[in-house]
């Protein structure tokens, strides 16, 4: 069983003879890639607006089971994908190695820094490739949140445009870093989309912001991960493959550490705000 699991995720012909072309990957041209996060960001205006009017209450929508089905299918896509790669990854490490001490590279070396010269083809990019068709999935929890909270987050629309664009970098760039941006990615949503699922079938939630902990663990990952991919830069002779899509995407990072951190703050404050006159509230009630 292993074995026929390490075939259909690492051996198959159309893993290993995968390659990222115009003429062969759906949605791999910049006009697709522009043109579908403007219609995201679009979209999700006009339903927001579209409820605002037709709807002048704020209760919520019923969905049903789709934000638990949905929530479900995440999770099997990005085990799917974690474990795909992790295989790939393996693979590529067991059949590149000559190739690697000649350099004096090491499997950890190549996870954060892919040599210069490096093509978007085989087992890798065939897994980058599922995680960025992945992510148009994963925005579909912005409708449900229009939908159910009444509410468009600027915050929510910024990060997955920001996911979808870096993802098509990796692959256009071949840019260093993804399989290591994958692994954790995947592994933090596999937990967090779990965590939705128990929720959405009734199960008791944490004690604790379940959520936001496992991004802010992600994001504190990629940081060292970014760090790693810049020492390894200059120490490296010839560099790594892609640094300028990675200087760009380290960018984009920061604005979306920026913007989790502002976001979670003013909640947090406002939670805080909501709490002061309850606990008031309640301190009179008992004096009296």
């Amino acid at each position: 069983m292993i074995g026929n699991l390490s075939y259909y995720l690492s051996e198959h012909p159309t893993i290993v003879n995968f390659r990222w072309s115009h003429s062969q990957s759906w949605g791999n041209t910049w006009s697709f890639l522009f043109t579908s996060i403007a219609a995201y960001i679009v979209f999700s205006l006009f339903l927001h607006l579209l409820l605002i009017l037709l709807f002048r209450h704020r209760r919520p929508l019923p969905l049903g089971p789709i934000p638990a089905v949905h929530s479900l299918s995440m999770v099997l896509i990005s085990l799917t994908i974690f474990t795909g790669i992790l295989l790939s990854a393996a693979a590529e490490i067991r059949d590149t190695r000559w190739f690697w001490r000649r350099y004096k590279t090491t499997p950890f070396q190549w996870l954060l820094c892919f040599p210069l010269g490096t093509r978007p083809s085989g087992r890798v990019f065939f897994w980058s490739y599922i995680f960025y068709l992945s992510r148009f999935l994963h925005i579909l929890r912005t409708f449900f949140t229009i939908l159910q909270r009444r509410k468009l987050s600027v915050f929510q629309l910024f990060n997955n445009s920001i996911l979808i664009f870096m993802s098509f970098l990796w692959l256009e760039f071949s840019q260093s870093f993804q399989v290591l941006a994958i692994l954790l990615t995947t592994l933090s949503y596999s937990m967090v989309y779990g965590y939705r699922f128990w929720t959405a079938i009734g199960l008791p939630s944490a004690c604790f912001p379940f959520v936001a902990g496992c991004q802010i663990v992600l994001l504190g990952c990629n940081i060292v991960c970014h760090v790693g991919v810049l020492l390894l830069h200059f120490m490296k002779r010839g560099g790594c493959n892609g640094i300028g899509a990675w200087v760009f995407n380290s960018v984009l990072n920061a604005a979306i550490l920026f913007l989790f951190l502002n976001f979670y703050v003013n909640m947090h404050l406002r939670n805080r705000k909501v709490k002061a006159p309850e606990n008031l509230n309640s301190a009179k009630s008992k004096d009296n």
